[in-house]
């Protein structure tokens, strides 16, 4: 069982440079095919300061900093027994090339159904840019299959 004592811990900040070849390749990757997302001039023209990252880009994002794989090892859940349960995102400004994002963490909540077969992992996320706007609010649950 995954303690109770995690709710309401804190991970540290994740720092995410947000870089315009990788907004390309996660645009191109997930099969997006508006040329905002791909195309400097594109996204000009809408009215972005550079290219915007595709609406699951900070997600994304996050998994490379490695703070999901910490937040994992942090509560012993292995990898053979996860699974992405919920992906949720509340946008309040546009995420652009040359921004660098901050992501903080928190475990809101932890429970279990089926006689604890499954546990679930509740984790709210602020994402807020080098101007300390809020751009992002995240929600995550992971699933631990015993």
């Amino acid at each position: 069982m995954i303690d109770r004592q995690w709710i309401g811990h804190e991970l540290p900040p994740s720092v995410l440079p947000i870089e315009r070849t990788r907004l390309v390749f996660f645009a191109k990757a997930i099969g997006e095919t508006d040329p905002v997302y791909t195309d400097t001039e594109a996204a000009r023209a809408a009215g972005y300061a550079d290219l915007p990252a595709p609406p699951t880009f900070l997600f994304a994002a996050e998994l490379d900093s490695g703070a999901t794989d910490r937040l994992l090892d942090q509560l012993q859940i292995p990898l053979a027994k996860l699974l992405h349960g919920e992906q949720s995102f509340d946008y309040h400004a546009p995420v652009c090339a040359g921004d660098t994002v901050t992501v903080q963490s928190r475990i809101t909540d932890i429970y279990d159904k089926k006689n604890g077969a499954l546990e679930f992992v509740v984790k709210s996320s602020v994402a807020t840019n080098q101007r300390g706007e809020r751009v992002a609010e995240l929600r995550t649950v992971i699933v631990c299959k015993h």
